[in-house]
């Protein structure tokens, strides 16, 4: 047990774990009143993709450039100002729900807005870690229990957003996360760390990201990864918007049930998060991608065949399971090899690899299922997904050599012959 919260002997990882908490419960009953507000004024799944293709679409585009500004600036300084952001578009959202003057074209472009800020936040949050967590060891600790965090309030908000959606509104969902703010500006405001010094780098910016973006491909072992995560990342987000739809055409039911449902991926997601807690090491975290990503397309499949709402409850938590355990078990083993003075933009290029190709597949799930239903959309989406496993798996051996001196240099393999 000491083991799997070793990470909180930090005193400033235990404040950031603390206020990002109550923070991302508030971010998650968001998400789910603003996909089932999108789809109650509407309902047209391929909004729902619009607006999923509007919030994640910037980090597509931006995450190479904000990679930059990471590596450059002080981190806490850069969370404070775009938490504060997301703080305002909350209230702002809250304000035009609460006075029943929301529109859909309202909720595009606050999603694009806060999409635009979630570009620079990201990254920014992934190399804070390390800043946070001096000791590499730890790291992967750290980022197993950041995602634990993110599950548990994945597991929370949505089940308090269903019922206070279906009590008072999605406005109250707004207007509460807004408020949850304060809890991460605090204990970022709270945190101590020596003087930051600029780092002067008089390089143009294009060849940074040029330089960011030679380093990551050329490192195959993080490219495999990367390429992998895309793709999964491109399913996910076709499967996202089916929940609302799939709540409301197969299970018919209301807004307490699309947040069950999210919940039920969360139990998944926290038992993944558990077991990359308790890991000493990054050993067979490649193998184990291949297993997840498998085992989350897998559930895919089963939640398509799931007529009755007990059944897509159980494939959910296996949904969970595999996502969880890919995403997390990827961010450890990149930030584990990654060099320090490149962190920020690699990470910046997972981020765009993780949420960038997300939008596309929101908007490819929601044009899809507008004409083959929610079924065949989930098929082909586990089709696509299953191919990049395949893949993957044909890469791993060469992967594997590749890492192994890594390891060694690192200490995490004793190198041979001693």
């Amino acid at each position: 047990m000491r083991g799997a919260f070793r990470a909180l002997a930090y005193r400033n990882y235990r404040l950031f774990f603390g206020g990002q908490t109550l923070s991302l419960i508030g971010s998650w009953m968001e998400t789910i009143a603003m996909s089932w507000l999108v789809y109650r004024l509407t309902g047209s799944s391929l909004l729902l993709g619009t607006v999923a293709f509007c919030s994640q679409v910037p980090a597509f585009v931006m995450s190479p450039f904000a990679g930059i500004t990471v590596d450059r600036h002080d981190r806490r300084n850069m969370l404070l100002i775009t938490q504060s952001l997301m703080a305002v578009e909350a209230f702002i959202l809250a304000a035009l729900t609460l006075t029943k003057v929301v529109q859909p074209w309202h909720i595009v472009c606050t999603s694009i807005f806060v999409g635009m800020v979630a570009a620079f936040d990201m990254p920014t949050r992934q190399a804070f870690v390390s800043q946070m967590v001096e000791d590499k060891k730890v790291l992967g600790n750290a980022i197993a229990l950041n995602s634990a965090q993110f599950n548990l309030a994945r597991l929370i908000g949505p089940a308090i957003a269903g019922v206070t959606v279906a009590a008072v509104g999605e406005g109250y969902c707004f207007l509460i996360n807004g408020i949850s703010f304060a809890a991460v500006l605090g204990a970022l405001l709270a945190m101590r760390f020596p003087a930051h010094v600029v780092r002067e780098n008089k390089e143009n910016p294009i060849e940074r990201v040029k330089a960011g973006a030679a380093y990551a491909w050329n490192h195959k072992p993080i490219s495999y990864l990367l390429l992998l995560m895309a793709v999964t990342s491109l399913v996910a987000g076709a499967y996202g918007v089916m929940l609302p739809v799939l709540t409301k055409l197969v299970y018919h039911r209301g807004s307490d049930i699309f947040g069950l449902l999210y919940s039920a991926s969360a139990i998944g997601a926290l038992g993944a998060g558990w077991m990359l807690a308790v890991r000493r090491n990054v050993l067979g975290l490649t193998r184990w991608i291949f297993y997840s990503s498998t085992i989350f397309n897998l559930g895919l499949i089963g939640l398509a065949f799931s007529p009755q709402l007990w059944m897509a409850l159980c494939w959910l938590v296996v949904i969970g399971f595999g996502s969880m355990k890919h995403m997390g078990a990827t961010n450890t083993l990149i930030q584990t090899v990654v060099d320090d003075h490149v962190r920020g933009r690699v990470m910046a290029f997972y981020m765009m690899s993780f949420v960038g190709t997300m939008p596309f597949g929101s908007l490819i799930g929601g044009a899809l299922a507008e004409h083959i239903g929610p079924k065949w959309t989930l098929l082909a989406a586990a089709a696509v997904g299953l191919t990049g496993c395949t893949l993957y798996n044909l890469l791993l051996p060469n992967m594997r050599r590749i890492l192994k001196p890594i390891y060694e240099d690192l200490g995490i393999l004793q190198p041979a012959g001693q």
